[in-house]
């Protein structure tokens, strides 16, 4: 059975984050805790809404960009915008993380070209 309230403790030990980064969250009022005296209780909806931001942080969107496409949700309707948008997102990312592998290959491939002809001149030189 699902529960009905979480402490930040419990979705912070949950998540692997920090007190700090869930209240930073709520700072940003991308969540909104229920207060009991010092206490924050959040919601199941507040629980998800976590879980999405950092999933959307793992693969390399931006906070905003995480909470544009979380926005877009609305139950019980269609929610091909949202999926569009997805993957869109998605597919930016990959090109851009692609192009990125790229270079770093170039680099590598002219760094061993360089340690190359460095070593065949300390030989050269014995």
């Amino acid at each position: 059975m699902a529960k009905s309230t979480y402490t930040i403790s419990e979705l912070a030990n949950e998540f692997g984050v920090t007190t700090r980064t869930i209240r930073f969250y709520e700072e940003k009022g991308l969540i909104h805790p229920r207060r009991e005296g010092q206490k924050r209780l959040y919601s199941p909806a507040d629980r998800v809404r976590i879980k999405l931001i950092l999933r959307g942080k793992r693969i390399g969107m931006s906070l905003q960009e995480s909470v544009e496409l979380i926005d877009m949700y609305k139950p019980g309707h269609n929610n091909r915008d949202q999926l569009h948008s997805l993957i869109r997102t998605v597919q930016d990312r990959r090109a851009r993380l692609l192009r990125q592998k790229q270079d770093i290959e170039d680099m590598l491939a002219g760094l061993d070209e360089v340690q190359a002809l460095c070593e065949r001149g300390l030989e050269d030189q014995q």
